[in-house]
């Protein structure tokens, strides 16, 4: 396992939020390497000392449920760099390469992805370093394709960790166990079966002072690009003959290749977008979008944002995936919800049809549910709705913590290949391209409501 890490961005809001909160975690699990070294690289004109305040006080927020030994353990492992990330000069002394090799995280912007590669490249990286790259992974498909080549002149593919949470988070692994050890699933996941995918990421949370990446990127690019989509090939993918990383991640990218490309037409018909006006969340009031500190209202930028996609294959011929993520609405929904289609024959004389069976895989809390149509109480030829689910415990490790370590061990399993970031962009560019052009109306909503009015069927 590596012992050097290199945080690029050590002063930033994900470093703060996430990576070191997880090595904290990581530390009290028993789970990170001894004698491991942190070392901290940003502009602000701090020494160790200061940083190590700093990441304390981040620590006390972020990670009050960790015990303050653990803490205390992991600002212990802390050094701090001054330095332009861009600047190889700056960067050679900051992490002095001959030492032996590490991973470098870059915590950073993406438009700092590529100088910030090429300053590393500059120094000579040592063999058996890994490079870790946050979401989005480019702004489009070429400037991707030019990232990657950047990264295979640098570094070996299997050296290069695109990190994606929701990859590490438990019940989005456990959609591997669910369709691939259970026989009762695995005949039924056709498009013989199965109506309708639903992939939600509803959230409650407007902006949170994240004007200065979100306006520029808004929900498509933010949510639907990397995220659900990387839901969409658990559920969608053909089982693998293993899960070592070249299996498993084939499997996805073969979905990704099977998505339709949608044409503007489709894109009209097929995808929804809106931006939430002023409204009450609970006890909350919260202004519009437009008014929120350091938004450009003349972006135009989605808060919500609806697609339908077709995947032309074999398993999934015409069944409608409708992928959705919007902010400040009236309740989080985080969960992949699978429609099977209703029995071909009904023998019981009810007016009105039973409602098909559905599978819910609660994300947020962890909790798979199956909803089953039985006889009722009284009459034993009605029947009613029943609901089995099943909450699942906590998870030892968060979603970082989980992927931080699969880095350290170098297993890229759950990260991201090149070709998969490529595919992903393919699929989304027709539909930013039609919805710059207005092809799509921006619709509006108030906060804490459903969403946009104009909601589309997804299976027309």
């Amino acid at each position: 396992m590596i012992r050097r890490l290199v945080i690029f961005g050590a002063s930033g809001d994900l470093t703060s939020r996430y990576l070191l909160p997880a090595l904290a975690q990581l530390q009290a699990a028993g789970k990170l390497p001894q004698r491991l070294e942190i070392i901290g690289v940003a502009r602000e004109d701090w020494d160790t000392e200061a940083f190590r305040q700093h990441v304390a006080e981040t620590l006390q927020r972020h990670a009050a449920g960790v015990a303050p030994n653990f803490r205390a353990a992991v600002i212990s492992m802390l050094q701090y760099r001054q330095a332009d990330v861009t600047n190889p000069s700056q960067v050679g002394s900051a992490i002095d390469p001959v030492m032996g090799p590490f991973v470098a995280y870059l915590a950073l912007p993406p438009s700092v992805f590529s100088p910030t590669v090429e300053a590393l490249a500059a120094i000579g990286l040592p063999e058996g370093c890994r490079i870790v790259i946050e979401k989005p992974f480019g702004e489009h498909l070429a400037s991707t394709q030019t990232l990657n080549r950047l990264l295979h002149q640098k570094c070996p593919e299997h050296m290069v960790f695109r990190m994606d949470h929701f990859l590490g988070k438990q019940t989005v692994q456990n959609i591997l166990g669910l369709r691939f050890a259970n026989r009762v699933f695995e005949p039924v996941w056709t498009a013989n079966h199965v109506q309708q995918v639903e992939i939600i990421w509803d959230e409650v949370l407007a902006l949170e002072g994240r004007a200065t990446y979100y306006d520029a990127t808004g929900a498509l690019k933010d949510m639907l690009q990397n995220h659900l989509l990387q839901l969409l090939c658990l559920v969608g993918m053909e089982p693998p003959r293993t899960l070592d990383e070249r299996d498993f991640r084939d499997r996805k990218v073969d979905v990704l290749r099977a998505v339709r490309r949608l044409s503007p037409q489709e894109v009209e018909r097929w995808t929804v977008r809106g931006r939430y006006g002023a409204g009450r969340i609970g006890e909350r009031a919260i202004p519009a979008y437009v008014d929120e500190e350091g938004v450009d209202p003349e972006r135009g930028t989605e808060t919500f944002a609806q697609v339908t996609l077709m995947i032309d294959n074999w398993r999934w011929a015409d069944v409608p995936f409708l992928l959705r993520s919007g902010k400040a609405l009236r309740r989080n929904r985080q969960e992949i919800a699978i429609h099977f289609k209703p029995v071909p024959h009904l023998a019981f004389g009810q007016r009105t049809k039973p409602p098909p069976n559905v599978l819910r895989l609660q994300i947020d809390p962890d909790r798979v549910a199956l909803e089953l149509n039985i006889n009722g109480p009284g009459d034993p030829f009605a029947l009613e709705l029943v609901e089995l689910d099943m909450t699942l415990a906590p998870q030892d490790l968060p979603a970082y913590g989980r992927l931080i370590l699969d880095v350290l061990r170098g297993d890229p399993t759950l990260c991201i290949r090149d070709d998969e970031a490529e595919e992903s962009w393919r699929i989304v560019e027709p539909i930013l391209a039609a919805w710059a052009e207005d092809r799509v109306p921006l619709l509006q909503y108030p906060a804490g409501s459903d969403g946009p009015l104009a909601m589309r069927d997804p299976s027309c």
